[in-house]
């Protein structure tokens, strides 16, 4: 098994938290990851992304040409990243914040994450609703051990923000199911 994601978006979209997350969970279940940052400038809007690969094997290099799984949360990044899906890879995008956006793609789904988050009381929970769906469409890392990741990360003046991010991942779950 080797299950290689890019996921992009704007600086301040939770973008690293979000690879940190899948990343931190798949170590917790034994296996091999690895987690590559970039960030575009330095400042909330500015472009960011990452690159997780998980594996049952040993990783050579954590630099992905073609991912398996693209999570997509603004238009720049859709226009910087949309070639670089494996054939039929899982390809998720952030409607509320991309316009026009088609695929051949079999496993191609538009959720408007960012809504979605805002109707739960908090922008910044967006990727968390994406990342629950990631979950329950790929089943490779379980949702227990990524609620038991958020809580980890919470820093004890922040722990309050476990509930809001759980039930951002539960409303993710959901759009799988719906």
């Amino acid at each position: 098994m080797r299950e290689n994601i890019i996921i992009a978006g704007a600086g301040g979209q939770g973008i690293m938290l979000l690879g940190k997350i899948i990343a931190e969970a798949a170590m917790w279940e034994d296996k091999h990851v690895t987690w590559l940052p970039a960030y575009g400038a330095e400042v909330r809007g500015g472009t960011a992304h990452c690159m997780v690969i998980i594996s049952d094997k040993e990783i050579g290099s954590p630099y992905i040409r073609k991912a398996d799984t693209l999570i997509i949360m603004n238009q720049p990044s859709l226009e910087k990243f949309h070639g670089c899906l494996m054939l039929n890879g899982l390809f998720i995008l952030n409607s509320s914040l991309i316009e026009t956006a088609r695929s051949k793609n079999k496993s191609f789904f538009k959720y408007p994450f960012t809504q979605i988050a805002i109707e739960l009381g908090n922008i910044k929970v967006a990727n968390m609703v994406a990342l629950g769906f990631y979950i329950a469409k790929k089943k490779i890392i379980s949702m227990k051990t990524v609620l038991k990741v958020i809580q980890d990360f919470a820093p004890e003046d922040k722990k309050g923000l476990v509930e809001i991010n759980r039930q951002a991942l539960l409303r993710g779950v959901q759009l799988n199911k719906g």
